[in-house]
């Protein structure tokens, strides 16, 4: 039963961060477009994390999609640790902990996952 409140609780919290921070990039919010900046990427990447993220987070909720699940985790994983160094690079070191909380969170997440949930490599 603590297993599957766990997974549950830190995949819900990724998701609904996830869809907020989608919303937020697709939507252009000011902050979003200056932390992009202030990091030194572009725009675009902005926009291609905004379509990827939802992606993602329907990857993680949706029953089956084995494969496509740990995929959005291998994702997820990269985006946050590329994050955390562009946040490092750029001297924002309290902002580059935020990606570093949600990287504890998805590993909570891929450790405690319903066997149902796993894909087995053949």
């Amino acid at each position: 039963m603590g297993r599957k409140v766990a997974y549950w609780a830190s995949t819900g919290i990724i998701t609904a961060l996830m869809c907020f921070a989608a919303f937020s990039y697709l939507s252009g919010d000011p902050k979003a477009v200056e932390g992009f900046a202030k990091v030194g990427y572009p725009q675009q990447l902005r926009i291609i994390l905004g379509i990827a993220k939802p992606l993602g987070v329907i990857a993680l909720l949706l029953p089956g999609l084995l494969k496509l699940k740990e995929w959005a985790y291998a994702g997820f994983t990269f985006a946050w640790i590329c994050a955390f160094v562009a946040h490092f690079s750029a001297g924002q070191k309290s902002e580059a902990i935020f990606p570093l909380v949600l990287l504890v969170l998805l590993g909570v997440s891929y450790v405690m996952r319903p066997a149902n949930r796993t894909w087995r490599a053949a």
